[in-house]
């Protein structure tokens, strides 16, 4: 199965009212986990690298990877690049076979964030690669990237509709209380915020920070029209957990690496396959 596009995922999920889940990767076991989930869940799926991940993996390694795995898949696979920045990098991946990219240009003015984002999108249509980028700025840590101050970094809702219609984009990740990484506290959503978005614009609108935010949250959010829903931080929890856990348990003398790495696949597919399960994407393969 060749790779697909946001275009040809969220849609459908914002119509039918389910999300499409989104799942950061660092390498080839929790790339191959989060497919494993996604098949298990009769879900589509889309697999994440940063540019940071991409950068150690390799770019063009990073497309090998999940385009073997896709080609064998029984489910629609879309590899996105999360949150880059340099423009430079978006463009090479896009050339090397990226399905998807995120420009983030948050940190810009409005008017330099619509000009930078809308250039990557120019630039994506040309390689049928679809287009994700952020108004607002979601707070916490991603790779490189800080955001401190959570409320003065909301979406502000009359900014999206001329956003999306000059950008050109396939998706808006929006900020409105969730936070990369793990929570300090139970996070608070702006549910109002977020339908007052939904209701001025028909492009489909992202989650980031999901790692933490309580499912029954996050299922409101997607009843109310929310189309994907980022998730990085459990899975590398999970991955590492699982190692720490075999090295502890295995014995000395074992160096076989398959033996330590072989459960990072199960571990990651349990979380990717209740997560969409939640999302209410199973069975819409």
């Amino acid at each position: 199965m060749e790779l697909v596009t946001l275009r040809d995922l969220l849609p459908r999920a914002k119509r039918e009212h389910y999300a499409v889940g989104a799942f950061n990767f660092n390498g080839y076991e929790d790339a191959v986990g989060i497919q494993m989930g996604a098949e298990q869940a009769a879900a589509p799926v889309i697999l994440m690298a940063s540019q940071g991940a991409c950068q150690y993996i390799g770019l063009y390694e990073t497309v090998g990877i999940v385009k073997g795995i896709a080609k064998h898949s029984k489910v629609p696979v879309c590899l996105h690049l999360d949150h880059a920045t340099d423009y430079d990098f978006i463009k090479e991946a896009i050339k090397a076979g990226f399905s998807s990219v995120m420009v983030d240009a948050s940190a810009r003015e409005y008017e330099t964030n619509i000009r930078e984002s809308k250039a990557i999108a120019d630039f994506a249509r040309n390689y049928n690669c679809s287009v994700e980028a952020e108004l607002g700025k979601v707070g916490g840590k991603e790779d490189n990237i800080v955001v401190e101050d959570r409320t003065a970094a909301f979406t502000v809702p009359s900014d999206v509709p001329r956003y999306v219609e000059e950008t050109g984009i396939d998706a808006l990740a929006v900020a409105f209380g969730s936070v990369h990484g793990f929570y300090k506290s139970e996070p608070k959503l702006d549910f109002d915020r977020l339908d007052a978005i939904l209701k001025l614009t028909d492009c489909p609108i992202v989650l980031h920070g999901g790692t933490g935010i309580p499912i029954a949250d996050i299922q409101k959010c997607i009843d109310m029209g929310l189309a994907k829903v980022n998730v990085g931080t459990e899975l590398k929890a999970a991955f590492s957990g699982t190692l720490r856990k075999l090295c502890a348990e295995l014995p000395a003398g074992e160096f076989d690496p398959r033996k330590f790495l072989k459960p990072v696949k199960g571990a990651v597919a349990a979380i990717v396959k209740e997560k969409l399960e939640a999302f209410g994407a199973a069975g819409k393969a």
